[in-house]
């Protein structure tokens, strides 16, 4: 089993964050700034350099403004059986 940062199902959900912060036209700046966190935070986790854990995740869905649910459905809704 690979590690998950490495999977297809964890760039998604790291595709769907990005889509979101760009959605709402949220810098990597102002999302970090909000998070109390460096633009380097952000920036690590798009690309895949930072593993983002699970409340991490939630944090940045409310930085953000959505529902953490929503993208986790939309994760699950997309999701790669690993065979």
């Amino acid at each position: 089993m690979e590690k998950s940062i490495y999977s297809g199902n964890y760039a998604y959900l790291i595709h769907i964050l990005v889509r979101k912060r760009k959605q709402y036209d949220i810098s990597q700046i102002a999302l970090a700034n909000s998070l109390g966190k460096p633009q380097s935070f952000i920036s690590k986790i798009e690309i895949r350099e930072r593993r983002l854990d699970v409340i991490e995740f939630i944090e940045i869905c409310f930085a953000l403004g959505i529902n953490p649910k929503t993208v986790f459905n939309e994760l699950i809704d997309n999701w790669i059986i690993n065979r």
